[in-house]
């Protein structure tokens, strides 16, 4: 891997790859983070390095789905409210308790939703298909009318019949949502094995960005990269320390990047990728054996800069325009996290969209549009949240994207009613 990745280094000038072929490169090194066993109740959020089993039958025991009375079914069939039966009421099971009432022929317990059914019971009837005494109050106290019939087993939750101890209740590479934490909370498990999120950093650079408030002066521009980058990095679950804007001393860059990667999992930089002679990342790295500058066939964002620093931190400078920036992060920084997070689909979920009206493509490479997405009547519709004459700048149309529109290198234009393939990331 040194030599191909160390001879690409300065290859930032040569043909452009594709970027399915970049992803897989990147793909093939990063690995995952070594696994972890944490308390259940600290996983949330994180992805399963190991499948997780129940340790006991949901329901444990069988027990009542509804508020009525636990019996026995055939000592009410044919019951109705013309030919009521009457049973003699023998006690209460309520959630929680441990009792187990007797029930002879003749015979019902009141139960509540939840609890344990007493064994000589095989139904519940609920209340409401009953008739209790005559001061109004619907729960009887020593005899019961019953207003219907009932089968064996109805209103009754069986035991085992939603989980059996051994099932496997969330797979290794599955984000533990709430429902699966809890789902596992019920049966029995305590303590998970998960892979922990990355340690970040986000990096910007160049010397014309300017802060929040500060004044500007002709050729500065307020930097928006950290925010951008530090954002999809908390929608995506994952928290970075932002640090300050590094100005273009290529030297000294080195050295930090050096000192950052004995901290960090993964530095994420933007601008200073590309050929020129101050573009202080791609010089930066030039000697990294393990980091490569190349060209990908997208647009936007084509000069890329990837790879693992020797201090161990895998390095993603990205281009410093804030929508290739944007779309880097979406192709390539996106699914390299969630495969350091064991994730076992890494990237996102394709759909197909008409695009309401038509736009100028990108022979040659895969076109990434912002675009704005609604449901029409025919599903759902797309179209261009940017000029697509000029996409890469415009940091302001952008912000009103809810995707992208994703058009082959070999497609070029696109004609309004066409078909195109679109991410959806903001709802």
């Amino acid at each position: 891997m040194s030599g191909e990745a160390g001879s690409a280094a300065g290859r930032a000038g040569t043909t452009a790859i594709s970027a399915e072929e970049h992803l897989a490169w990147i793909l093939e090194r990063i690995g995952s983070l070594a696994e972890r066993e944490l308390p259940l109740s600290e996983a949330s959020g994180l992805v399963l390095a190991r499948d997780a089993a129940a340790l006991c039958d949901l329901p444990l025991w069988a027990n009542s789905a509804m508020d009525g009375y636990a019996l026995r079914a055939g000592d009410v069939r044919g019951a109705d409210a013309s030919r009521p039966v009457p049973l003699r009421v023998v006690g209460e099971v309520a959630a929680g308790s441990a009792e187990n009432p007797a029930i002879g022929a003749g015979e019902a317990v009141r139960i509540m939703t939840g609890a344990p059914l007493p064994s000589d019971a095989d139904a519940v009837i609920p209340v409401e298909r009953t008739r209790g005494d005559a001061d109004g109050d619907p729960w009887a106290r020593a005899e019961v009318v019953v207003l219907a019939e009932i089968a064996a087993g109805a209103n009754v939750r069986r035991r085992g019949e939603d989980t059996r101890a051994g099932d496997v209740l969330a797979r290794a590479g599955e984000t533990l949502s709430a429902a699966r934490a809890a789902a596992l909370a019920a049966a029995g498990v305590s303590r998970v094995a998960i892979r922990p999120r990355p340690r970040m950093a986000v990096l910007v650079t160049g010397s014309e960005l300017r802060g929040p408030g500060e004044p500007l002066q002709r050729g500065q521009i307020p930097e928006s990269n950290s925010t951008l980058i530090a954002g999809l990095l908390r929608e995506n679950g994952v928290s970075a320390d932002v640090l300050p804007v590094s100005r273009d001393d290529a030297a000294a860059l080195h050295v930090q990047l050096g000192e950052l990667s004995e901290t960090y999992d993964v530095i994420v930089t933007t601008g200073g990728v590309g050929p020129g002679r101050h573009d202080i990342v791609r010089i930066a790295v030039a000697d990294e054996p393990d980091v490569r500058a190349v060209r990908v066939a997208v647009r936007p964002g084509q000069p890329q800069c990837t790879g693992r620093l020797r201090g161990g931190a895998w390095i993603f400078a990205l281009p410093g325009n804030p929508v290739s920036a944007a779309v880097s992060f979406e192709l390539f920084v996106r699914p390299a996290l969630r495969q350091l997070q064991g994730c076992r689909e890494v990237e996102r979920l394709r759909l197909p969209a008409v695009a309401a009206e038509g736009w100028r493509g990108a022979a040659g490479r895969l076109q990434v549009l912002p675009v704005r997405v609604v449901r029409g009547a025919a599903g759902l519709e797309c179209r261009p949240a940017v000029d697509p004459r000029g996409v890469s700048h415009a940091v302001g149309s952008h912000g009103s994207s809810d995707g992208y529109a994703l058009v082959g290198a070999d497609r070029g234009d696109v004609a309004a009613g066409d078909i195109v393939d679109v991410v959806l990331v903001a709802s």
